[in-house]
């Protein structure tokens, strides 16, 4: 069963659930990519201040 062969008939609740599904990935996964590159360009450049 492929992710995009459902089972059921996509009706406007599915597409809501599905779509705000999809919004909070997105917006998880653009915070992470952003935390990432940032850990990644401070690296680079020597930025990272030492706490200990």
């Amino acid at each position: 069963m492929f992710p995009f062969n459902f089972e059921w008939i996509w009706d406007i609740g599915h597409a809501v659930f599905f779509g705000g599904l999809w919004y909070a990935i997105s917006i998880l996964g653009a915070g992470m990519t952003y935390c990432i590159l940032k850990a990644a360009y401070d690296t680079m450049k020597d930025k990272g201040e030492a706490h200990h």
